[in-house]
């Protein structure tokens, strides 16, 4: 059990935590760790996993069918929400790959090229989902604390430009794991695995203050500013009842959910990096310092990860408007079915005055009509 117990605490701290350098391939590290700790965490990992591909899946999968299939023109807040679920979308479509890795000991068998581009993609769903609502947050200010100030940048077609240049900025600060993620055989936990191979442990510090600046401390004081006036707005607007004002206060109440949930979800990651930091420079130091960061690394990159599964059931649960255009848009796509069977009915009713026998049989009738 101590010998299967130290691979997957190896295992863990090399391929989860994003970077492998030698320091934390030596086995006196292992010995501060709890053996009993690891092995559980390890067995809760995949299914936890296979929880957030699924629910994620469906969830962001129907979010975008809503923003997409929606009669009414996008609004600035749907263009900008509607990438957010894409960014889930393709992250937990990703989690499978993992899940199977680590159910199989962390062996990876999907080859060189998609250990990098599903890491990659994870990145970038890190950087982007934060830029996003960034954006979000700053057009649910400008909606409410500036109504009165239209921007040129407040209308859909601007931000459709805006979004593809944030898709590109995350895959920017995504290259460091195109490049360095590999397939290779380690030989102390004696699997093929996907890791980051660094070519010098000063880029861990590098990466990691640089996912701590871009990823929280330039967004939250953003953001933090952007809630402040647009909770002020919505404070002083609490007694009209103009159906406009009542549409933007309820748009704002579900940007405000969406931003609490992703803070609560991913501050313990930033946290834990920043710690991280501190660790690289001896700032801590014993067996209890280094077991809290191996294990609450990864305990907070999950919590993280979950976030991409709980957004759609947000947008459900708090965005009323929300569960009306996606009423609105499943009733248009059974009426227009409907539609069509009708048409195929009074089709088939008019080959059958003319003549044509064999549209007249209910069984081809049938048939014709599964076919819509």
């Amino acid at each position: 059990t101590s010998s299967c117990s130290h691979k997957i605490q190896g295992i863990n701290v090399c391929l989860q935590n994003h970077h492998c350098v030698p320091m934390e391939l030596n086995s006196s590290n292992l010995l501060c760790n709890d053996t009993v700790a690891w092995i559980w965490l390890s067995s809760l990992q995949p299914p936890f996993l296979a929880l957030i591909s699924i629910l994620g899946v469906v969830g962001n999968s129907l979010v975008l069918c809503v923003f997409c299939l929606q009669r009414k023109p996008c609004t600035v807040a749907d263009v900008y929400l509607g990438n957010l679920a894409a960014a889930d979308l393709i992250m937990v479509l990703c989690l499978p790959f993992w899940t199977v890795t680590i159910s199989q000991g962390y062996q990876w068998n999907f080859g060189q090229l998609l250990c990098k581009v599903i890491n990659t993609a994870i990145s970038m769903n890190y950087y982007c989902s934060i830029l996003f609502l960034v954006l979000v947050s700053m057009d649910r200010y400008l909606a409410l604390a500036k109504p009165m100030n239209p921007s040129k940048f407040r209308c859909p077609k601007w931000a459709k430009h805006i979004c593809v240049m944030i898709w590109a900025v995350g895959f920017m600060l995504s290259l460091p794991t195109l490049l360095f993620r590999r397939v290779s055989f380690v030989p102390f936990v004696e699997v093929e695995a996907c890791y980051l191979a660094y070519p010098h442990p000063a880029w861990v510090l590098q990466w990691n203050l640089t996912k701590n600046f871009i990823g929280f401390l330039v967004p939250l004081p953003i953001i933090s500013l952007c809630t402040f006036h647009i909770v002020k707005a919505l404070k002083k607007r609490g007694l009209v009842i103009q159906p406009r004002v009542q549409m933007e206060r309820k748009a704002a109440r579900l940007v405000l959910t969406v931003l609490a949930v992703f803070l609560l979800c991913w501050t313990p990651f930033q946290l834990l990096r920043f710690l991280e930091t501190l660790n690289y420079f001896q700032f801590f130091s014993g067996c209890l310092w280094e077991h809290i960061l191996q294990i609450g690394n990864q305990l907070a990159t999950y919590l993280g990860y979950s976030n991409s599964a709980i957004n759609p059931f947000l947008y459900v649960i708090v965005g009323s408007y929300f569960r009306k255009r996606a009423q609105g848009v499943f009733q248009g796509l059974l009426c227009s079915r409907r539609k069509k069977g009708k048409k195929l009915n009074w089709l088939s009713s008019i080959l059958c005055l003319h003549g044509i026998t064999r549209f007249c049989h209910s069984e081809t009738w049938l048939f014709i009509s599964k076919l819509c």
